[in-house]
C-alpha cells in the first residue's frame, strides 16, 4: 500500500478543500471547507459559474451575507455529492465573538442545507474556538446541529469544547509549529523538531490522550499541516484534514504510516485539570497563553478578510 492507504487504515481522511471535482481522485470520508478555500476555488474557471446560480443572484440583491451562505451550501452540496461522509462549512469568521449571531448564521445554513435535501447529520457547522464560538455550539448541540471548532490551539480550549459536548475539534498542527519556528529564529532545529517532538505534535497528543483518558466522545481531527512527517506521526487520530497537495504526496510515496495512537493504549491523561472551565478562567488561560491568543485572532482576522473578499465578489 502506499502511504495514504497506510494513513487510511487507522485515521479518517478528510481532504481540506473546496475543490469538489479532485475528491473522487482523493477519496476522502470527509470534507472541510472555510472562505479561503472556497474563495481560491472561486478563482478558478471550472468553480466560478456557481456563483451565477439563480438562488446566488438573487440573494445577492437584498442580502450578501446570505448570499454568501447560500454559495457555501451550494459547494457544500456538490462535495456531498462526492463523498460518503460529513462537510464542514464555516459560520461567518466576523461573528467569532458573537454567539447569537454565530447562531442564527448556523441555523440558517443548517436550513439551506435541508432545504436542498441534505441532512443535517451531514453537516458539521464549523466556528472559532473562542468562548462565545464554544457556547454557540453548546445551543446548536441541543438542537441536534454539530459543529467543528476550529482555529483551536490550546489545551484551554480543547477542555471548554469538551465540556461544551461539541462534536469534533481541529487542533492546529501546523500553525502551531509555525509559532514555535518563529519565535525561535536562527535557534530552529528542523531536524530535530520533527515527528513525535513536533510542537503542534505534542499539543494535539496532550488533547488527544486527555480525550481518550476520559472516554470523552469528541472527535479530534488534526489540522493545518506542514508535512507529511507531522501525519506521519499522528497516524491513528480520529480524523486528519489534509491539503489535496499533501494527499497527493503521500499517495505518491510508500514510506510505512505504521498507527501511532491507539485509544485501547492511550494511557492515563498527563493532566488531571477539571474538564469544566468557565468563561472567567477561559479568558485567563487564553489571554496568558500568547501563542494561542496571537493565532486566534490572526486566524479570524484572516478568515473575516477572506469573507470580505466573498461578499465583494457577490457585490459585483
Amino acid at each position: 500500500m502506499n502511504s495514504l492507504d497506510q494513513l487510511r487504515a487507522s485515521s479518517a481522511i478528510v481532504a481540506d478543500t473546496a475543490e469538489f471535482l479532485q475528491l473522487p481522485r482523493l477519496q476522502p470520508r470527509d470534507a472541510t471547507t472555510n472562505p479561503s478555500l472556497v474563495l481560491r476555488a472561486l478563482r478558478q474557471p471550472e468553480y466560478a459559474a456557481l456563483i451565477d446560480a439563480d438562488e446566488v443572484r438573487a440573494a445577492a440583491r437584498h442580502d450578501l451575507d446570505e448570499a454568501a451562505d447560500r454559495l457555501l451550501v451550494r459547494f457544500g452540496s456538490e462535495i456531498l455529492e462526492r463523498i460518503p461522509g460529513r462537510v464542514s462549512t464555516e459560520v461567518d469568521a466576523r461573528l467569532s465573538h458573537d454567539a447569537e449571531a454565530s447562531e442564527r448564521r448556523a441555523r440558517r445554513l443548517i436550513a439551506l442545507y435541508e432545504a436542498a435535501g441534505v441532512p443535517r447529520t451531514r453537516v458539521l457547522i464549523k466556528l472559532a474556538s473562542t468562548w462565545a464560538g464554544i457556547e454557540c455550539a453548546r445551543r446548536l448541540r441541543d438542537d441536534g446541529i454539530a459543529c467543528n471548532m476550529t482555529l483551536l490551539f490550546s489545551f484551554t480550549q480543547a477542555r471548554a469544547a469538551a465540556a461544551a459536548g461539541v462534536q469534533l475539534i481541529s487542533p492546529f498542527v501546523g500553525r502551531i509549529t509555525d509559532w514555535a519556528r518563529q519565535q525561535a529564529g536562527a535557534a530552529w532545529d528542523a531536524q530535530a523538531m520533527r515527528g513525535e517532538r513536533d510542537p503542534g505534535v505534542q499539543a494535539l497528543l496532550r488533547i488527544w490522550r486527555f480525550y481518550k483518558a476520559r472516554s470523552i466522545p469528541t472527535e479530534v481531527m488534526g489540522a493545518s499541516f506542514r508535512d507529511t512527517a507531522q501525519l506521519a506521526a499522528l497516524a491513528g487520530c480520529d480524523l486528519l484534514t489534509v491539503s489535496p497537495a499533501l494527499l497527493d504526496a503521500l499517495s505518491a510515496d510508500s514510506a510505512p504510516m505504521p498507527r501511532r495512537l491507539d485509544p485501547a493504549h492511550a494511557g492515563a491523561a498527563e493532566d488531571d485539570a477539571p474538564l469544566a472551565v468557565d468563561a472567567a478562567t477561559f479568558a485567563e488561560a487564553l489571554g496568558a497563553d500568547a501563542m494561542a491568543s496571537s493565532k486566534l485572532a490572526e486566524g479570524i482576522a484572516a478568515f473575516s478578510a477572506d469573507g470580505e473578499a466573498l461578499l465583494g465578489l457577490l457585490r459585483r
